[in-house]
């Protein structure tokens, strides 16, 4: 018998990476006009991102943006299966982590997870109440397990295109939920 998680996901990918390349870009200036005009992003010193890889919604249109005094902040992997998080501008040095995704090079400047005000999460699927499918290695769900039992911050938004919503899906119990998912049409700001 297969896993169903497993064909999900399969599923999902195949429908991301399956948006034409100017639909992509369509979307990701949506999202970053919706982001910017949030209040906990405008007022954020520490926004951690992502490096858009396998059709995951680029960011890049919104690190231009951001206001001059927030740090932008891209994941790097650590040997206990969490993340921190490095401080990241155009420009400035990166290396591929084992799956080749870049990574900062300045991993002394690593933050912890909870010095962060807002974390954008990339996904493969996500429900209106704030469940994150992701590619199922648990990086976020480990690093930010801490938010089980604390509110925000920081705040963790998903993002994604609309087509990636699913219903009827399951959130484990290490599963973190989100605060709110932004897509190319809309804030969802998750309730549980």
């Amino acid at each position: 018998m297969s896993d169903p998680s497993v064909a999900l996901r399969d599923r999902l990918r195949a429908l991301r990476v399956a948006i034409p390349a100017v639909a992509r870009i369509a979307a990701a200036e949506a999202v970053a006009k919706q982001l910017l005009l949030l209040p906990a992003l405008q007022g954020a010193d520490t926004v951690a991102g992502y490096w858009a890889v396998a059709g995951e919604l680029p960011l890049h249109g919104l690190m231009a943006r951001l206001p001059a005094r927030t740090r932008y902040c891209l994941p790097m992997l650590q040997p206990d299966r969490t993340l921190r998080f490095a401080p990241w501008r155009t420009g400035d040095a990166i290396v591929a982590n084992r799956y080749g995704i870049p990574e900062p090079a300045q991993a002394a400047q690593a933050l912890a997870p909870d010095a962060l005000d807002v974390v954008l999460l990339p996904l493969l699927g996500f429900t209106r109440n704030g469940h994150r499918v992701g590619t199922g290695g648990g990086w976020y769900d480990r690093s930010f397990a801490f938010r089980h039992a604390a509110p925000a911050p920081p705040l963790l938004i998903g993002i994604g295109f609309a087509c990636q919503q699913i219903d009827g899906h399951a959130a484990q119990d290490w599963d973190v939920p989100l605060d709110a998912i932004v897509t190319e049409r809309e804030v969802i700001a998750c309730t549980r």
